[in-house]
């Protein structure tokens, strides 16, 4: 190898490697710089192009303050839902509070921290192939090979669809809209709003008020095949119309998003040799719910403090226990047991807005699970429990 070819290697060699800058590449990152411990080592962070729109928004539910709460765009402690029979129920969040944090916001605030990083080096491209084994690990980009110690790959595999025994898509589109008149009570959120036609899915609305007269008002869908974009346009404006009571007229949409999260029972690796995988590539999104930020923050912790205790395996997923209960929810859904619309307007009709949340968080002891999943329709979720166990 010659001495420009030896310059170059050594130029492209890094301590890690952060293949993806979302949600779960950038709280990585900023998990370390906040540390204060990585100073000394250099990191290379991966990304297609610059991040320059709010794509997206992510919600959640905190009891205090986490790292990214001078980002939060709004929050709520009153929550509504409504279900299926005129169910209607207007929760109080307490001891959380539902939080929504815009994308662009937290693009904007992690990349201006990694400028000011001198071991932090960004490079934008696609990337082609990320490889490790026993003699070395590397992400091509481009054609261009860049070697680490460690690579934490955020990037999700393309057939997820066919992984797992179970598989649905959490699809959805939103409409930030404006309205003429004050419609929305800012300190009320709707977190399920089952009043549209299922069309023999998981179907609902939730809508996020950001003051008197704009929300995020987005429909999402638990199925295994997308809709249209038309199809999604029309179900918005027939909710704006027969749900908040508003003329074409009346609001106008001043910001769209679009996404899809995978809802699956698929164990997703935790590693591969020296590539660690984090964010939905390693199984941090709620497989029975499609809640992913607050699983990324969780993650990003354990990882930060394993690197610094050097220690390993830097895996944190859900337990058995919870990973059944996802498996037995989505096998109801996956084949239509029993209607969305009916498990979740007992869940949240028979139980306070703060069990669920806990629930959901995978925090909840067995004794919990136990008050909670009896008030779910017993016969179908046993029958599915059995079914799943003994498959």
């Amino acid at each position: 190898m010659g001495s420009k070819e030896v310059q170059k290697a050594s130029m492209n060699r890094f301590d890690y490697i952060v293949a993806g800058a979302g949600a779960a590449g950038l709280s990585l990152i900023v998990h370390m710089i906040e540390s204060g411990a990585f100073s000394h080592k250099k990191i290379l962070l991966i990304e297609r192009h610059p991040k320059t729109k709010n794509d997206r928004t992510w919600c959640f539910w905190e009891q205090k303050p986490g790292l990214f709460e001078p980002l939060v765009y709004k929050k709520w402690n009153r929550m509504w839902f409504h279900g299926a029979d005129g169910v209607s129920k207007l929760h109080s969040t307490a001891p959380y509070e539902y939080k929504m944090i815009r994308s662009i916001d937290f693009y904007n605030f992690s990349f201006d921290l990694i400028k000011k990083q001198n071991n932090i080096s960004l490079r934008y491209g696609s990337i082609e192939h990320i490889h490790s084994d026993k003699k070395e690990t590397y992400v091509v980009v481009e054609g261009e090979r860049f070697y680490g110690d460690l690579v934490f790959n955020s990037l999700i595999r393309n057939d997820i669809s066919n992984a797992g025994n179970y598989f649905l898509w959490q699809h959805f589109k939103g409409w930030v809209i404006e309205t003429k008149k004050d419609l929305f009570d800012p300190g009320e959120a709707t977190l399920m709003d089952f009043r549209v036609d299922q069309h023999n899915e998981t179907r609902f609305v939730y809508v996020m008020p950001f003051s008197k007269n704009e929300a995020l008002v987005e429909f999402t869908v638990f199925s295994e095949n997308m809709l249209t974009d038309a199809a999604y346009n029309d179900e918005l404006s027939i909710y704006c119309s027969s749900i908040l009571n508003l003329a074409a007229t009346d609001f106008s949409v001043v910001n769209e998003e679009w996404g899809r999260i995978p809802m699956t029972n698929y164990k997703f690796p935790s590693s591969h040799h020296n590539i660690i995988y984090i964010g939905s590539a390693g199984g941090q999104t709620k497989a029975s719910s499609g809640y992913t930020f607050r699983f990324i923050q969780k993650h990003s912790e354990r990882i930060v403090q394993e690197l610094i205790q050097k220690t390993a395996p830097y895996a944190y997923g859900a337990s058995k226990r919870f990973n059944f209960y996802d498996s037995v929810l989505l096998k109801i859904l996956t084949e239509r047991k029993l209607p969305g619309v009916v498990i979740f307007s007992q869940m949240f009709g028979n139980n306070e807005m703060h069990e669920v949340f806990k629930f959901l968080d995978n925090e909840t002891s067995i004794t919990d699970d136990i008050k909670l999943i009896s008030t779910l329709p017993k016969s179908k979720f046993i029958g599915a429990a059995l079914s799943h166990l003994f498959q």
